[in-house]
């Protein structure tokens, strides 16, 4: 399922990335099917399957309906704003192909229930919706497990590696394609195929703002025959300054290792969902820092010595889950360690938690450098959000401190901060120089995390304003701006679609910039809403993780106006994409968009 809750999930790099769908037509429509007989079927003979739902880890799969008789055609997006419009909020959204049917999930039984009465008998482009609901998913290792033994059991084989007879290839080159797939091609072809993309991307816009806003059509003529039918020009890509060792946060599992040795912190091999645990060390990735990895081989050492297991997603029994470390070029670094205490005494615990602090303060893993090292309880989670655990400080600072374009940043434990930070210098660099400010602007910096983009551009404007949802980020923007010596940024947390509008309509400076850098899923429409009908807002830097995903933005932002959205709409004036992301398909888009003018020739 496609998250759409307010925050990312936890996974390691390689769930970011993009992977090629190399399915046939055929076995394309056969994995629908089985998804879906999966998703909603399930194995109701087999109670084992779903003994997860029991346990007290947050899930939303308890929360589960299936929405059916869906318009034909709709796609993530639309079911998402339709529920949206409805002040409806759900956790996953999942749509099969063409199917007219989806499955959604919810954070509790309450929103569960307002959906259901809400949209069963609803009707949406002329069908009348129906509700009801669904089947928890079976537990995916159990599933594949099951399946394996129903082959074995028939003669057949497990493996495709027995299948062929070939060779598995060596654990390093088997990580390496998954958390940094392009590892083994060549860097400028690499930002060939990045810049590609985002080609593709802006020729679609193209055509999306040729059907949305008719109007505009003879001003995209023109742009579309200079730019190889892109919506505005492309600037080169821009490369990273580094292409190896970049990352300064990692996220890594401590599961049993795909060599079976236990006790083992690194990326997982393959997907949950796919049946796999298994784990292989960073040692030889490509894109983890030489501090982090000695982070990583400290703390592997120490919890080897601990008589907890590694926590089994499949039993629901164990301890040691999870372990982030965050490092930075001032030498600092930050590790937290998730444990789930299951029914240990808090005497345990606190031992473990001494012994921890004596092992990386005054044993072998000083050596390690942790600045900071927290411990973190992951047991009983009633919220599906990592961000609402408690962290405990064992040992060191409560934070780190980054510099970045001369400047000085405090980060917290949730707190996010672009991880590859000589890139992050390039993006906002750009897009410093992309919002034309000058003395008497104001600058809206929209999903600010840190406070990095307004605090860059804060000596050159009148005022900044930043929007984040995450609180402790909330507070570490306030501090870098005292750090900095800057009186003239403001922070306010919350939802940016509850936030923004209000900010905005208080707003009467002429000259008003918007800086838009959001999570992967884009912007509220409620923002979008807003910024259109913000007129004296004329210009919009978006800085888009996902430029697909952030294409229904783009649109909104680009279409006529209408009962739903009003004022004068945006135009992109120039793009550009940063590669952020090394080794992957990963990359980061600039967009600039301009407010239309209708007192001039739109077609200029």
């Amino acid at each position: 399922m496609a998250d759409v809750s307010g925050s990312p999930p936890i996974l390691s790099p390689s769930s970011k990335e993009e992977k090629r769908d190399d399915l046939t037509q055929e076995s394309k429509h056969d994995a629908i099917k089985s998804d879906a007989q999966a998703e909603g079927e399930g194995a109701a003979s087999d109670s084992s399957m779903y003994r997860y739902i029991k346990e007290d880890l947050f899930t939303s799969e308890i929360y589960k309906v299936e929405i059916r008789n869906l318009p034909k055609f709709i796609g993530f997006n639309d079911l998402k704003k339709f529920l949206a419009k409805h002040n409806l909020n759900p956790h996953k959204i999942k749509l099969f192909g063409r199917q007219t049917f989806a499955f959604v999930t919810f954070k509790n039984e309450e929103e569960r229930d307002k959906a259901m009465k809400m949209v069963h008998g609803m009707q949406w482009k002329g069908q009348v919706l129906s509700v009801r609901l669904a089947k928890p998913k079976a537990d995916p290792i159990l599933r594949k497990r099951r399946q394996e033994e129903g082959e074995g059991t028939r003669g057949q084989p497990p493996s495709k590696r027995a299948e062929g007879g070939e060779e598995e290839e060596p654990l390093s080159v088997q990580i390496a394609n998954v958390v940094t797939p392009l590892w083994n091609v060549p860097y400028e072809e690499q930002l060939r195929r990045k810049e590609q993309e985002v080609v593709g991307v802006l020729q679609r816009l193209a055509k999306e703002i040729g059907s949305t806003n008719k109007a505009m059509l003879p001003w995209l003529f023109a742009q579309k025959g200079k730019f190889n039918k892109m919506c505005c020009p492309l600037e080169p890509i821009r490369p990273s300054p580094t292409q190896t060792e970049y990352r300064n946060k990692c996220e890594f599992l401590i599961s049993v290792g795909a060599d079976d040795e236990d006790k083992t912190i690194g990326f997982r091999l393959g997907k949950y969902k796919g049946g796999s645990c298994a784990v292989v060390g960073p040692a030889d990735t490509c894109h983890v820092s030489a501090e982090a990895k000695k982070v990583v081989s400290e703390f592997q050492k120490f919890i080897r010595t601990t008589p907890y297991s590694v926590y089994c997603p499949e039993t629901y029994e164990g301890h040691w889950k999870q372990l982030t470390v965050r490092t930075t070029r001032t030498k600092e670094a930050m590790a937290m360690v998730f444990f789930n205490p299951q029914k240990l005494e808090e005497k345990e615990l606190d031992d473990l938690k001494s012994s921890m602090k004596d092992y990386f303060t005054e044993g072998e893993g000083k050596e390690c450098g942790i600045t900071s090292l927290y411990f973190v309880r992951e047991g009983q989670r009633t919220s599906p959000n990592l961000e609402d655990l408690p962290c405990e400080l064992v040992a060191g600072e409560s934070c780190i401190h980054e510099e970045l374009l001369s400047l000085k940043f405090r980060i917290s434990p949730h707190s996010f901060f672009q991880v590859n930070t000589g890139a992050a210098e390039v993006l906002y660099s750009a897009v410093g120089e992309w919002a034309q400010l000058e003395q008497d602007s104001v600058v809206l910096d929209v999903c600010c995390g840190t406070g990095t983009i307004g605090i860059s551009l804060a000596k050159r404007v009148k005022r900044v304003i930043g929007i984040e949802l995450c609180q402790e980020a909330v507070e570490d923007a306030k501090v870098n701006a005292k750090l900095n010596g800057l009186s003239n940024v403001e922070f306010h947390c919350g939802r940016a679609e509850d936030v923004f509008p209000n900010i905005l309509n208080a707003l009467v400076s002429p000259n008003v910039t918007a800086i838009v850098d959001p999570p992967r899923a884009g912007l509220h429409s409620k923002v979008i809403l807003a910024i259109r009908r913000a007129e004296h807002l004329k210009r919009l830097v978006y800085v888009a993780c996902n430029a697909k995903a952030a294409m229904t933005n783009f649109i909104d932002l680009c279409r006529a106006p209408s009962n739903r959205v009003h004022g004068a709409p945006f135009r992109p004036v120039r793009a550009m994409a940063v590669d952020l992301f090394p080794q992957t398909m990963h990359v980061e888009m600039l967009l600039l968009l301009e407010r239309v003018d209708y007192n001039e020739d739109t077609g200029s």
